[in-house]
């Protein structure tokens, strides 16, 4: 999941100096005011989000493939733990009855 954070970031990182050039060689309209700084965060992020949704399609899906093996471990570790627990407590409750 950090090499995918990472990517997306570097994406958007690119897109922001792109953006960046291409408003203050005249190509995207500045922003009015003071917000242009806000206007070019906002544009990087507009291009960014659709660009990354494809080119790191293959790192989401393996990113996902992860998350659900290790939820399937979690769960799997979660039922040995509980048979234990069960075996350990019926052998002490008949322990305790034949006693």
């Amino acid at each position: 999941m950090l090499r995918y954070t990472l990517m997306r970031l570097g994406i958007f990182a690119g897109c922001l100096v792109v953006v960046w050039g291409a408003v203050y060689s005249g190509i995207f309209p500045r922003g009015f005011g003071d917000s242009n700084f806000l206007w070019v965060l906002l544009l990087a992020l507009v291009l960014s989000a659709p660009i990354s949704w494809v080119v790191l399609r293959r790192e989401r899906e393996r990113a996902s493939v992860r998350i659900v093996d290790r939820v399937d471990r979690m769960k799997a570790n979660l039922d040995s733990n509980r048979s234990q627990e069960d075996v350990s407590d019926d052998t002490t409750r008949a322990r305790s009855q034949a006693s």
